[in-house]
């Protein structure tokens, strides 16, 4: 009897649902609306009516799910228990339980950076790695690290937060965490663009990008790679930014691979050559070879990942 796995990305607004047959290969994806009303009390039923519709779509019977992973943002300890996950509304309890009641189904939860590191690694930008961190750089800074094949969850579900470790004592405006001098205040999507606007403010210097009303992190780099002054010049600054915090990253990690995701790593290998000099200057000789890559699963990641703790079990 043939075997199937689901892998679910629970995310802010959506969430995707992945179906998994038994070698670990996609044969469908599904998006329902996550609803977070009533403090996220209809996610989980609405999570197994998806799935049970799903299995009827491709005449599955449950004894043929091996089981169901799930990947939200916040907190997860090793038995599921999620600690707290503000934009869904949830406070601390149990999901994979929950949701194994619910649907008679053997369920695994974890973190959703923690399990995209993990789908980067099954089938992404960091296959042929057993110990990696996924940098998932976009509106905020998050982070998943994989060690010899496996999550590292942490004492308490937050390890891989590598967005706000201090980059700048000195700075003045808080970041969204409530401290301030974050990593994601300046590497992130945000951060390179508030970064950009600050420099064209207090320099001259002629740039495309003064004419544009409205400008990207992916724009400022692409400006970059045609020759704009300003833009590759703050690309340097925040190269040197990335690459000192990545040093410190892997001085304590000691990972394989770093591997850049989120809407960021958009923009290519002009990413990694901006950090690297910064990065071998200043990382522990040790783990001076740490190899950097670019995501390539995308918004897969999450269902990729949630279906490999599954097929890890």
């Amino acid at each position: 009897m043939e075997q199937f796995v689901y892998g679910v990305d629970v995310g802010g607004t959506g969430t995707k649902i992945g179906l998994f047959n038994g070698k670990g290969f996609l044969k469908d994806t599904v998006v329902i609306e996550t609803r977070t009303e009533n403090k996220g009390v209809y996610i989980l039923q609405n999570i197994k009516t998806a799935l049970f519709d799903n299995m009827n779509k491709h005449g599955i019977k449950p004894a043929q799910v091996k089981g169901v992973g799930v990947g939200v943002p916040g907190p997860v300890l090793s038995d599921g228990t999620v600690l707290k996950c503000v934009n869904l509304g949830w406070d601390v309890f149990n999901v994979a339980k929950q949701l194994q009641i619910i649907t008679g189904l053997t369920v695994k939860a974890g973190n959703d950076a923690n399990v995209a590191a993990l789908g980067e690694v099954y089938r992404g930008g960091g296959q042929g790695y057993n110990s990696i961190l996924l940098a998932t750089l976009g509106t905020g800074i998050g982070g998943g690290v994989i060690i010899n094949g496996k999550i590292v969850e942490g004492a308490t579900g937050s390890a891989g937060e590598i967005g706000h470790i201090t980059v700048n004592p000195s700075e003045h405006e808080l970041c969204s965490c409530g401290r301030r001098g974050c990593f994601e205040q300046y590497a992130s999507a945000t951060g390179v663009v508030k970064l950009m606007k600050k420099y064209l403010l207090t320099h001259p210097d002629d740039s495309v990008l003064r004419s544009m009303e409205k400008y990207t992190a992916k724009e400022i780099y692409d400006a970059a790679k045609n020759g704009d002054a300003a833009a590759l010049e703050v690309v340097k600054n925040v190269g040197e930014i990335m690459g000192t915090a990545f040093a410190k990253i892997a001085t304590v990690l000691n990972p394989e691979a770093i591997v850049l995701g989120g809407g960021m790593a958009k923009a290519g290998q002009i990413l990694i050559d901006s950090l690297l000099p910064s990065f071998k200057a200043n990382v522990f000789h040790a783990a001076k070879n740490t190899d950097f890559k670019l995501a390539t699963l995308g918004n897969l990641a999450g269902i990729y990942g949630s279906a490999k703790m599954i097929f890890d079990e």
